[in-house]
């Protein structure tokens, strides 16, 4: 009599590589903080990392272990050394490396997060380096900043309005803002968020947890949200460049036009 045969079960598909999660914004709207608030919230049920990037410093990175948010060594730091969306966009090879080394300590990781440097409102990450994208603005920075659009306010995965409860104390109309934001992204997701609301706070993990899940089960593809504006920066010297990122510059930096004076500093 012929042994029975024993079904084989698959085992389960491990990805090759954690969901990238790019977190971009201008300074001070909250960009930490979120991922603070993602790790506090999300870590005990995704294994998780974080690459956090400066100029200069390993400042948002050094906050973060402070607030033990992750076990220190998960939290890596990179000095960009140059405008923040240089590491994100135009040669994200330091980026990379950061999250591939971080992933060969504590993998297999299902989600890193990637912040960058505060930026200007056209700064958006290379689809080379992240998978998904949250653009991040504030209450306190205006409530006419969601209509003014651009590339990362109208084309990340994810808008988030920070900072909701401040709006009382900086005269801003959320519900108008929210409106304009979802009229700028034509539909697309926004969140008004406060760590104080708890609401907001899980409106927030849910859409992680959906996306971490369709990335792992191959369900979303990455966008990339088009090139950066052109935009303009001051050096050491007070002389202020310039330049644009079109298709065909994604490794170059090149300058267009240069002003001697500060105060000559063209609108952006």
């Amino acid at each position: 009599m012929a042994e029975p045969v024993t079904p084989t079960v698959p085992a389960p598909t491990v990805p090759a590589r954690a969901f990238r999660l790019g977190v971009a914004g201008p300074v001070g709207t909250g960009k930490t903080s979120l991922i603070a608030l993602l790790c506090r919230e999300l870590a005990d049920e995704i294994e998780m990392g974080v690459v956090t990037n400066d100029i200069y410093t390993d400042e948002d990175a050094q906050i973060l272990r402070a607030a033990g948010v992750l076990e220190i060594d998960r939290i890596r730091a990179v000095e960009t050394g140059a405008c923040p969306h240089t590491a994100i966009r135009d040669d994200v090879t330091p980026n990379l490396i950061a999250v591939e080394d971080l992933e060969a300590d504590h993998g297999p990781l299902d989600l890193v997060l990637v912040e960058s440097g505060g930026d200007n409102l056209t700064a958006t990450f290379s689809p080379a380096l992240v998978d998904a994208q949250i653009f991040v603005l504030d209450v306190a920075g205006g409530g006419d900043v969601a209509r003014k659009g651009g590339p990362g306010i109208a084309r990340a995965d994810l808008l988030v309005v920070n900072k909701t409860d401040l709006a009382p104390y900086v005269d801003v109309d959320v519900e108008r803002m929210l409106a304009d934001a979802a009229a700028a992204r034509d539909g697309g997701p926004v969140i008004g968020l406060s760590k104080h609301d708890a609401s907001s706070v899980q409106a927030l993990t849910a859409w992680v947890r959906a996306m971490t899940s369709a990335v792992r089960e191959g369900r979303h593809t990455p966008v990339d949200p088009g090139p950066m504006a052109p935009h303009s920066h001051a050096d050491e010297d007070g002389q202020v460049t310039v330049h644009s990122h079109g298709p065909s510059q994604d490794h170059d930096h090149p300058h267009e036009h240069r002003h001697a004076l500060a105060h000559e500093r063209p609108t952006v």
